[in-house]
């Protein structure tokens, strides 16, 4: 099973986005941000398979929680680190 198909199934009830990025890298750190405090998440984003990587300009990468999740994560992404760089990043 490849990771993507791990991560779904780990997070198989409803998630709400808390972010949208434009950049993958930019989505990507705050995941990592999100993990390295132990909440799951999940990117979703449509570029058709890397092939059109500009749709992620007009519909953004969303960064998903689960509901519960959702308030400490963003306690996560705005304070992490004390900088709050983290939460400059999406839109």
């Amino acid at each position: 099973m490849d990771s993507v198909s791990e991560n779904v199934s780990a997070l198989d009830e409803p998630l709400i986005p808390i972010r949208t990025f434009i950049s993958a890298s930019e989505a990507e750190i705050a995941q990592g941000a999100l993990t390295a405090f132990g909440i799951e998440s999940v990117l979703s984003h449509d570029d058709c398979g890397g092939l059109r990587p500009h749709l992620n300009l007009a519909r953004g990468i969303r960064l998903m929680v689960r509901p519960d999740d959702a308030k400490r994560a963003e306690e996560t992404l705005t304070s992490s680190g004390g900088s709050g760089i983290i939460g400059t990043f999406g839109f």
